[in-house]
């Protein structure tokens, strides 16, 4: 560390230090300032700790200790008291300043990361911040006892946000290619996973969930954890091959994981050296129990604080600069493989009227920003030579029957693929023969719509639908395919559906021509509130979104594992988007290389990869994606029926009442009905 860095380190402690005797604001300020003073203060007693290794010699209650020091705030049954809450800090400070002083606070929590990975420049500057507010606030008050004028306050905050948009979008782009990123990839190499200390050195919240996790993956024959990790490993392997890239051409793979999975990640690494591709494991892509969602939640809009159109030129400039300087890694970087968990319960958010919210201008900022943002990164990480793999597993909060879950979705994510292969290409050659598909739901599922399908120019040697097997989305199978938009219309109905874990009750949304036209769910008693909710998180605040994708899940197996032990409401997307019908809003699956040409294996190429709005591209990319993909899945017991209809008229029903009506098919139902 350069000296100039220590002197800002050192003069930023001294002048905390002096906060916990000063009062330099009105009474519930002062108390503010000292409090965040002391939070500093510990982070600084602990950065020493770890730079000096004494953290590492700590008994494993210290280290319980310690994490309930940095986290404890956020917990459920202390949330309400902290500032962390906008509600709270509202009350204790304000309408006025209280979201800001919130939004701030739940950005000074990422001291907690510099500290533990050592990024000085970043701790050192957001103590800065935290001064030059809280020097704000006691200029006003010596010279005029009043608080400042909160767009001073937010100017503060928005030129540390751009000054040092260079340093994140840096860390950013070396987070997701650049191999040499070790510091979390050493817990796994390199620690004692027998030894659950080991969880603490990554600085995040360690819940039960983790520990338990952990400690049940140490109690696992090699065997066994050696099928979890080649069968990940293998799926990323498969979806090259599959798509007929080139692997060769690829050095690196980022792996995404879940705390408390380190054993199987060290088995995964290995594995991946074995095909030539070295782990890139970066702090930021390392999941772990949040301690409180609703704390995510409540501080997800805080970007409207800072995001003009200057700020989003200047982040999109350093990220290009990042890439620049990190062109080579980025060559040869292969793709994401992620391992998910599922088994917590799921969460409906409160709505506070206190938090930060996108108005308008926002909202088409973000959408630029995303669209942007998405076409740099393409240029450096080609969309047509990468691929991906994604595979689950639960978490002992899934319930008391964790074990036998745990094994079940073991052997649901090694079914024999060649089986559903051929299944699933008896009913994609139906489906090749169908103009439209007609879905309507059962049950009190009010689904009623129609998808049309590409037509074929050649049935010989194109195909519709993708036969989708165990490779980039683990496990087996789906079909599905893009359908066109023009004709495309109905209701999407589901009773209750987790979107990227979210709860929707009474979920449902009315398409025209292929765009969604009206949506509504049952989760507030204000409709106008569920709008908002679905634009927010469905929609990604676009005013209206396609259909991108059409699939019929063939996995009866995960269906039923689902119903057996009650976890439904708990099954990632991964996993429940098997288990029936679904529909995805916003792009393709085929966004940004449509125009590769991908092939089934009977031989026959796919065809149907992009619709109208993505055939835009070519005259203007910003109106041809969305950057957004949301799966909504029918379960097969809401399902009344799914019939390929052709353009004569005659049609052939694939599932009636649940069940899988269309010869061939017969080996679905052996699940459902046993």
């Amino acid at each position: 560390m350069d000296e100039v860095l220590q002197e800002r380190l050192m003069l930023a402690q001294e002048r905390i230090s002096q906060l916990k005797e000063e009062n330099i604001s009105d009474e519930a300020f002062a108390v503010y300032f000292k409090k965040e003073a002391e939070w500093f203060l510990e982070l600084f007693w602990l950065r020493e700790l770890l730079a000096s290794g004494e953290f590492e010699k700590l008994g494993l209650e210290e280290l319980q200790d310690w994490n309930r020091k940095l986290y404890g705030e956020l917990l459920p049954e202390n949330y309400e008291k902290s500032y962390a809450n906008p509600a709270a800090a509202v009350r204790e400070l304000g309408a006025e300043f209280g979201a800001f002083v919130s939004a701030l606070h739940a950005e000074l929590r990422n001291s907690i990361m510099y500290v533990f990975y050592n990024h000085t420049e970043e701790f050192a500057a957001a103590a800065e911040l935290f001064l030059e507010i809280e020097n704000i606030f006691a200029c006003a008050w010596e010279e005029e006892r009043r608080l400042p004028a909160l767009a001073e306050v937010k100017q503060a905050y928005y030129w540390y946000m751009s000054d040092y948009a260079a340093f994140r979008s840096e860390r950013q782009v070396r987070g997701t290619v650049d191999t040499s990123m070790n510091a979390a990839k050493k817990i796994v190499m390199e620690g004692d996973l027998s030894d659950l200390r080991c969880l603490y050195r990554y600085g995040c919240y360690i819940s039960d969930a983790e520990l338990r996790m952990a400690a049940y993956l140490d109690s696992l024959p090699e065997e066994t954890i050696a099928v979890m990790a080649n069968t990940f490993t293998e799926g990323y392997r498969l979806g090259f091959a599959a798509t007929g890239k080139d692997i060769t051409i690829k050095k690196s793979v980022g792996i995404y994981y879940n705390i408390g999975f380190e054993r199987v990640v060290r088995k995964a690494v290995e594995n991946f050296r074995k095909i030539g591709l070295e782990a890139v494991i970066d702090r930021k892509v390392i999941c772990g129990t949040p301690a409180n969602r609703q704390y995510d939640y409540d501080h997800k809009d805080d970007d409207v604080l800072f995001l003009d159109k200057q700020y989003m030129n200047r982040k999109l400039e350093t990220l290009r600069c990042a890439y620049e300087k990190y062109k080579e890694a980025a060559a040869v970087y292969g793709g994401p493989a992620l391992i998910e968990v599922f088994g917590e319960e799921p969460f409906a958010p409160a709505i506070k009227e206190e938090t930060y919210k996108p108005d308008d201008v926002h909202r088409k900022l973000i959408v630029e920003y995303t669209s942007s943002f998405r076409q740099l990164q393409a240029e450096y990480i080609k969309e047509e030579e990468r691929s991906f793999t994604i595979i689950a597993f639960p978490t002992p909060a899934v319930g008391e029957q964790f074990e036998e879950i745990f094994d079940e979705t073991i052997r649901i994510n090694t079914l024999d693929y060649n089986l559903y292969r051929q299944i699933q290409q008896d009913i994609i050659d139906v489906l090749d023969t169908a103009e439209y598909v007609e879905i309507k739901g059962m049950n009190g599922n009010r689904t009623d719509l129609r998808v049309v399908l590409k037509a074929l120019t050649n049935p010989q040697k194109e195909t519709k639908f993708e036969n989708c097997v165990a490779d980039v989305n683990i496990p087996v199978g789906e079909v599905f395919t893009s359908p066109v938009l023009k004709g495309t219309e109905g209701i999407l109905h589901v009773g209750q559906v987790f979107l990227n874990e979210l709860e929707y009750k009474d979920f449902e949304i009315h398409f025209k021509d292929g765009m969604t036209t009206d949506y509504r769910c049952g989760n507030f008693e204000k409709e106008e509130e569920g709008r908002n909710y679905i634009k927010e998180n469905v929609l990604c605040n676009h005013e209206s979104l396609p259909l991108g994708e059409f699939a019929i899940g063939t996995n009866t197996a995960a269906y039923v594992m689902a119903q057996k032990y009650d976890i439904g409401a708990k099954l990632p997307i991964l996993i429940a988007e098997k288990t029936g019908p679904h529909f995805a809003v916003g792009d393709t699956c085929y966004c940004h290389v449509e125009d590769v040409k991908v092939y089934n294996p009977d031989g026959k190429e796919i065809v149907a990869r992009d619709n109208e709005v993505s055939a835009l591209r070519g005259k203007d990319i910003s109106k041809a994606y969305f950057n957004c993909h949301t799966d909504i899945t029918i379960p097969y017991h809401e399902l009344g029926s799914l019939t390929a209809v052709r353009a004569d008229g005659t049609r052939a029903v694939i599932i009636e009442n649940g069940r899988f009506v269309l010869a061939g098919c017969e080996e679905l139902n052996v699940p459902l009905n046993a």
